[in-house]
């Protein structure tokens, strides 16, 4: 997700320092950027002078005090909740008081994000989808604190880049996933009960609904570590028992069992 980010504003003419947490970034994200650019160069969708101007635009590290002339930051780190309030807390030291945090997060509350920060007015969500070249929406999701005026930059930062934002309450899930999710967990479930096949339910879908990709198709994508983590956010929010994940996809979780990015998930990649 940071690594899209990233190259969507390259792409935009936009000036990107993207941290990482790992020193093996530092070689890895450039390597996934130039390959992804590369594809773009030979699909005929950009120009190799364009490829070059991107990479040139994206500078790559890992502290991140090296972001303290940024106007924006845009965090992008794992699903989870103490990783992401350290972040912020650190960002908040860095930074000058008049940029704009923002978080990425699927389902955690900003509000809880925004209260480790001196100035939470400057806090919202900025919610991309995966693809993020593909997907045009944006979720933007203000607090009760967030700034009219941050607000009004985070939309027009997000439209510069031609995306279409869409800006909503701050609560569990926000619009898509709220609705996503128990979908999902309905065909897990369905599974889970042998009531019919991962491919049963997936053709179903498509062919009966027309929907593009099918629910175990699109948590395989999605990546199942993901899709639990966020009906887990939804369910310690709701306590409602379609938020609830169910034991197979926990159990597959823990067997790293986790969709397309390693492979295997209700349904088999080579």
């Amino acid at each position: 997700m940071g690594a899209g980010i990233a190259e969507l504003c390259a792409l935009n003419g936009l000036d990107v320092r993207l941290a990482v947490s790992r020193p093996a970034s530092l070689e890895s994200a450039p390597r996934r950027l130039a390959a992804s650019l590369d594809r773009r160069v030979a699909k005929g969708r950009l120009t190799p002078e364009g490829r070059d101007a991107a990479l040139a635009a994206v500078s790559v590290g890992t502290d991140l005090g090296d972001l303290a002339d940024r106007e924006l930051v845009v965090e992008a780190v794992v699903e989870d909740e103490a990783v992401k309030l350290a972040v912020f807390s650190t960002l908040d030291k860095v930074v000058e008081p008049d940029a704009i945090l923002a978080s990425t997060t699927s389902a955690l509350s900003i509000t809880r994000l925004a209260g480790v920060v001196q100035h939470p007015g400057r806090v919202l969500g900025v919610h991309f989808f995966n693809p993020v070249a593909v997907l045009d929406l944006v979720e933007l999701i203000p607090t009760l604190l967030t700034d009219e005026s941050v607000c009004r930059r985070a939309e027009e930062f997000v439209t510069a880049l031609g995306k279409k934002p869409v800006t909503v309450g701050d609560r569990s899930g926000f619009v898509v996933n709220a609705l996503l999710i128990p979908y999902l967990l309905a065909a897990i479930r369905m599974v889970e009960s042998g009531y019919s096949s991962a491919e049963s339910v997936d053709q179903a879908m498509e062919s009966g609904c027309a929907h593009p990709m099918g629910p175990l198709k699109l948590a395989d994508f999605i990546g199942l570590d993901v899709v639990a983590a966020i009906a887990e956010a939804l369910h310690a929010e709701s306590r409602q028992p379609l938020h609830a994940p169910p034991p197979l996809l926990s159990r597959m979780v823990e067997a790293g069992i986790l969709g397309r990015k390693s492979g295997r998930g209700f349904h088999s990649y080579a």
